[in-house]
């Protein structure tokens, strides 16, 4: 019944008004000047000058408050808005959902360029640091064509800094429990006929501490969580040319470089003694905007990624002998992944027609991956092409109305196919269609209701046709793209400044990839067989009290359901998840930041449900200087034992000390 009134009512066209600007609670020397040429936006509108574009469906996290709640990586970040839920996979991989969408189906973008694992299409969002950051957008279930293939459930863009002062920076350290400690620096001057912005960071912890509440398993014995050390460290680069006119033209360069441990599942059934010597990626990036007259703009984004990482299997928790077969173990003892993605953007956009803003978008991304054992044999090699053929229109009907029209084609061309002892042929070529449509109406000066209904698709990725899983799958190479009907009404707006925001989605999802078991003896297959229904509420107030306290919150609520098979459970989402957060400004230098979290419990299998948690982090910031912060908290102040995956366990309660100064 839902879908039903929600379908009716957006192709009626309920009135939209689209999101407005996310407010900004802090200070402005909280704030870094976004790049608005990485920016992607559904509405191709003239950006205002050192402003990240409205979305008209979305959310975004600012540059203040990843620093106010020390968020320092990507996935704690999307963790502040409502629709995400955090999850770790099987290897402990830090992974988000949005509305019930994997990373997988809600890609990730740095600046409006692709940065998912080409062989797999996932992130550890723990290997992306904030600290360079000046925003990240999120675009739920209706997004912009500009993205290109593959956002089933939407797209998460990474906006970095650009500077907008002759010379501007910041350098922060900080410690916290597990021997961690912290530092980055950003530096930056705008000259006006050219910009240059330089960034390093570095995070290094010998683990983090268990609740005292955890009780020991043979796999996990309490105190300090076994191998999970981590060191993260990244280094970023931009230098621009802005001659006058508007022209801009960009070139990035970023490289970062990660080891970690993989904590053992707390369950020794399931539990692997894996390590990562190395998760490294390089990028190159050039992103261009070319006047055509007054009336059209070109834009172009070429890039280059190579990914490298290695995987150390290893027959106990004293991670001295390589295991080398068996459960748990890689090939050889080893695993090798090379991957690269080589690809580009070009749009062209027209104001030309009156009340028309046009694009029309065409994209190339080429995939590579290898794979190569402990010995440096190739095992093997994929290659894979997508192209994207786009365009959209955003229509002003009136002063208060507009609507949004899109459509794009996406076609996978495999290339090469090499797997040692598996005669594969060329799978042939398939296709997936995109189409959307956005209503957005605003009342008033400072709201606005919305009604989006968007048809998305994911092509399959080469992990997903090809991987036999150590030997426990068969490969598909015909799958066949995943595709959703995504439906949105919303609302958005500000009374004496404080925020509100509402929305009702559904999703209709069909030809769901996921694992049939038992289709060759015990062996499993990746097949389009599932269809499911995803439902649900968001709601967001944000505001203050006078010039003392500022506060907010946000909730959703949602259900998933497996319409193919009821008997087999959507997991790793909760039904309810509420975050709040107040900040008490206590005197002219002192803040005290508190911000808790509940969720209710979510299925992890289709036998096993977690419990649900609340946790509350609490924090003290002194600025002795207008320039110096210092600041001293403490995360799950209530030491919690909660975990979210089976076998797991989240950190117990922990301490941070930071300073930060800019310039």
């Amino acid at each position: 019944m839902l879908k039903q009134v929600m379908a009716g009512a957006v192709m009626l066209a309920l009135a939209q008004m689209a999101l407005t600007a996310q407010a900004q609670q802090t200070a402005g020397k909280d704030e870094a000047a976004p790049f608005v040429l990485g920016t992607v936006t559904v509405i191709g509108q003239r950006d205002q000058l050192g402003q990240v574009g409205e979305q008209p469906v979305g959310s975004q996290v600012s540059r203040a408050e990843m620093r106010r709640f020390n968020r320092d990586n990507v996935g704690d970040a999307l963790n502040l808005l409502s629709g995400v839920s955090l999850s770790t996979n099987s290897r402990n991989e830090k992974t988000v959902a949005i509305r019930g969408f994997d990373a997988r189906q809600v890609p990730l973008y740095i600046d409006g360029i692709p940065v998912y694992v080409p062989y797999d299409g996932y992130v550890d969002f723990n290997r992306f640091t904030t600290a360079d950051l000046a925003a990240i957008q999120v675009a739920k279930g209706y997004s912009s064509v500009a993205y290109g293939a593959n956002t089933l459930g939407g797209a998460i863009n990474l906006i970095s800094r650009k500077p907008a002062a002759r010379l501007e920076g910041d350098t922060s350290i900080g410690f916290g429990s597990g021997s961690e400690r912290q530092v980055s620096a950003n530096v930056g001057t705008n000259q006006g006929l050219w910009y240059l912005q330089a960034g390093v960071s570095y995070i290094d912890s010998d683990g983090f501490p268990l609740s005292s509440d955890f009780r020991p398993t043979a796999t996990e014995d309490g105190g300090m969580r076994n191998n999970a050390y981590r060191k993260d460290h990244k280094l970023s680069f931009k230098v621009g040319y802005t001659p006058v006119g508007g022209d801009e033209y960009a070139l990035s360069y970023y490289k970062q470089h990660g080891e970690k441990g993989q904590p053992p599942s707390a369950n020794p059934v399931g539990a692997r003694y894996w390590q990562w010597p190395y998760w490294n990626k390089e990028s190159v990036y050039f992103v261009s905007q070319t006047r055509l007259g007054e009336a059209e703009r070109l834009k172009l984004r070429l890039y280059h990624d190579s990914y490298d990482n290695e995987i150390t299997s290893f027959t106990n928790g004293s991670y001295a002998t390589l295991k080398t077969s068996g459960q748990g173990s890689v090939s050889g003892g080893r695993s090798i992944y090379d991957d690269r993605t080589n690809g580009g953007a070009v749009e062209l956009e027209s104001f030309r027609l009156a009340a028309h803003s046009l694009r029309v978008v065409a994209s190339y991304k080429a995939d590579e991956h290898q794979e190569r054992d402990a010995k440096g044999v190739r095992t093997t090699w994929y290659k894979d092409a997508l192209w994207t053929l786009g365009a959209e229109d955003s229509i002003a009907l009136n002063a208060a109305t507009e609507l949004s029209l899109g459509a794009s084609r996406n076609a996978l061309r495999p290339d090469t196919v090499y797997s040692a002892g598996n005669a594969y042929t060329l799978p042939s070529n398939q296709s997936a269609t995109d189409l959307q449509a956005g209503l957005f109406h605003k009342i008033g000066l400072d709201a606005r209701v919305y009604a989006t209904v968007a048809r998305k698709s994911r092509l399959p990725t080469l992990k997903d046709r090809y991987s036999q899983r150590l030997g426990t799958y068969i490969e598909n190479p015909a799958l066949r793209a995943e595709e959703a009907m995504n439906y949105e009404l919303g609302y958005q707006g500000n009374s004496q400044g404080t925020k509100v925001e509402a929305a009702l989605f559904y999703s209709d999802v069909k030809d769901k990839i996921q694992s049939v078991a038992n289709v060759s003896g015990v062996r499993a297959q990746m097949q389009n067989a599932g269809r499911a229904h995803i439902s649900g509420v968001e709601l967001g107030l944000r505001g203050s009290a006078g010039a003392w306290l500022d506060f907010g919150g946000n909730y959703t609520y949602t259900e998933m359901k497996n319409v193919s098979d009821r008997a087999i459970r959507l997991t790793d989402v909760p039904r309810h998840k509420l975050t709040a957060h107040a900040v008490l400004h206590a005197a002219r230098q002192v803040d005290v930041v508190a911000i808790a979290e509940s969720n209710s419990g979510r299925w992890v299998s289709n036998t096993l449900a977690l419990g649900g948690f609340t946790t509350l982090n609490l924090k003290a910031v002194y600025r002795p200087l207008p320039a110096l912060t210092l600041e001293a908290g403490v995360a799950n102040l209530g030491d919690r034992n909660y975990a979210l995956s089976d076998g797991f366990p989240s950190a117990g309660r922990t301490w941070l000390a930071n300073a930060q100064y800019q310039f």
